[in-house]
């Protein structure tokens, strides 16, 4: 099955409805990251809620859920856009724990005791960001007290990934529900939906099972939706020589002709593909050069270095 997701409007348009299958762009960070079973599942999660989330708005926005918790992965960084383009990585990928159940043991590799903090750039105002405390590590926890304590929009998170004996991903995909205003004064729609849900297979297990986001939708609204989007995903990085080239240049020409004078060559490493780098002296001079024209073009900027210096 191609990784997409899918949104939805149900229950007389009260509910609106996202499903996603991302098996592939799961697997695909695991390669770039390396990670063990339990760090895969935590990642994939992640991966799963972010690139709906950024499926929520339109235009060139892009959004950056962070996950610091107390447990040994170590955090959890993920960005995605509202094209169905995602990437992460996780603090410490070598973690494996499972649960006396053999579950994969997501809440301990996180950690309970820690924050989410979800910035937005929607390129039309300052960024800003948002927090709200963790309440289990489990992910699709988390992301729903989110929802509800950060954007106050209830809405229920379910998110799964299975993985191989060979820790390959078997199957991830997840779903985000979210009630409407016309929803909030019709508890026995709610409880219908609850019912409907708590009813449900494991995410990872209806897509293990060849459900599609579509069929997920169905399981959880019984036929009363309808489908209003269709929309790719997968797991993309944008990182590139250029943009390295730009990161070393902001440094400054303090601190590359600090780097040239060590006589060696730089090599820069991106986090989320671990694609690599390198910058001879000679890069590192012409950089160094054209960080000195941008500061004689910003003369200002010396002079509040100056001041900073003294």
């Amino acid at each position: 099955m191609n990784d997409y997701l899918v949104k939805a409007y149900a229950f007389d348009g009260m509910v609106r409805i996202y499903g996603a299958a991302t098996t592939n762009l799961v697997e695909q960070a695991r390669i770039y990251q390396g990670t063990w079973p339990a760090a895969t599942a935590a990642l994939g999660r992640t991966l799963t809620a972010s690139v709906i989330m950024g499926a929520m708005y339109k235009g060139d926005i892009s959004l950056t859920v962070r996950i610091d918790g107390n447990g040994p992965i170590g955090g959890i960084v993920v960005t995605a856009n509202a094209v169905g383009e995602v990437r992460g990585y996780v603090g410490n990928p070598e973690v494996h724990a499972s649960t006396d159940s053999g579950k994969l043991a997501v809440g301990y590799v996180v950690g309970k005791d820690g924050f989410m903090n979800v910035t937005k750039d929607l390129k039309i105002r300052d960024i800003f960001t948002s927090s709200s405390a963790l309440q289990t590590g489990e992910i699709g926890d988390d992301f729903a007290y989110y929802f509800v304590m950060s954007e106050q929009i209830p809405s229920s998170v379910g998110l799964g990934v299975l993985v191989n004996d060979d820790n390959s991903v078997l199957a991830a995909g997840g779903f985000i529900l979210q009630l409407m205003p016309g929803a909030l004064g019709k508890p026995l729609l709610v409880d219908k939906i609850e019912a409907n849900i708590k009813a449900m297979k494991p995410v990872s297990e209806l897509i293990r099972n060849g459900y599609t986001p579509e069929m997920i939708i169905e399981e959880i609204t019984q036929g009363d939706h309808t489908i209003v989007e269709t929309m790719p995903v997968k797991y993309a990085c944008d990182c590139g020589r250029e943009k390295f080239a730009r990161g070393l240049k902001s440094l400054g020409k303090k601190e590359l002709d600090e780097m040239i004078m060590d006589g060696k060559t730089i090599e820069t490493v991106c986090h989320f593909c671990n694609k690599k780098y390198q910058f001879s002296l000679d890069d590192l001079k012409q950089l160094s050069l054209e960080s000195q024209s941008v500061d004689q073009e910003n003369p200002k900027n010396d002079e509040k270095d100056q001041e900073h210096d003294n």
